[in-house]
């Protein structure tokens, strides 16, 4: 469903434009809170894969945390496009990911990591490059307080609910979770909005008042569209 072309409009919204979106068809809880990005620069969109971290039981931990576990089973079925998404309890004092399988990660065609807990050798994974969300950097291994416990289950990150197959993007400001059925509309609906945005900036930058401007008034939509018909005319030209 996540096809080259949606990936394109993807990378142009913004996540507040995205959430926005999701809020007018009654899903609130779509931002996640509290998530910095690793390269505020840089732009994420990828299929979400998930990792579930539990709270460390000594009497399990052999169990849940040796062998192959759950973060070594996620990290080498990841597939070109997806976005590693950790549920880690908020907990700030332990890593969840760390440079070995973040570079496993990108080697594999990862789009991304998106951590409510910590990463582990965070210069190094800024270095590798890979896009990354996350709550706090901190040097311990998962074993100070997690177990990986599940892959590829439905997890809470960040305090939203995320689907294995939701659209996960990520620009500056943090990172939106999209329902992968209502993909298709929210772009559309999305850059539709961001157009009709970019009219209202330039115009209350030139000094017009916003109080019909934004959100747009019927009144002012033939502008609009004389507006949006000039800048499509201008484009072509460029092109030609």
């Amino acid at each position: 469903m996540l096809s080259d072309r949606l990936i394109a409009a993807l990378n142009t919204i913004s996540t507040a434009t995205l959430t926005h979106q999701l809020q007018m068809r009654g899903i609130r809880s779509t931002f996640m809170s509290g998530l910095k990005p690793l390269h505020p620069d840089r732009r994420m969109v990828g299929r979400a894969r998930t990792l579930r971290y539990v709270a460390l039981r000594e009497d399990l931990q052999p169990k849940y945390a040796g062998g192959i576990n759950a973060q070594k089973r996620v990290v080498e079925s990841i597939e070109s496009g997806d976005v590693l998404v950790i549920e880690a309890r908020g907990v700030p004092d332990a890593g969840t990911i760390g440079d070995i399988f973040a570079t496993r990660l990108l080697a594999l065609g990862g789009a991304g990591i998106v951590t409510d807990g910590a990463l582990r050798d965070t210069p190094a994974i800024a270095d590798i490059g890979v896009p990354a969300y996350h709550q706090a950097s901190h040097a311990a291994t998962f074993g100070r307080h997690h177990m990986p416990f599940s892959a590829d289950d439905p997890v809470t990150c960040a305090g939203v609910f995320v689907v294995p197959g939701d659209v996960i993007v990520g620009d500056g400001e943090g990172t939106v979770v999209i329902p992968a059925a209502l993909l298709e509309e929210v772009v559309r609906d999305s850059l539709i909005q961001e157009e009709k945005e970019a009219f209202a900036l330039e115009k209350v930058a030139a000094g017009q008042p916003t109080l019909d401007l934004f959100p747009l008034a019927k009144e002012r939509l033939p502008e609009f569209e004389a507006w949006k018909a000039a800048k499509a005319g201008t484009a072509g030209e460029a092109q030609a």
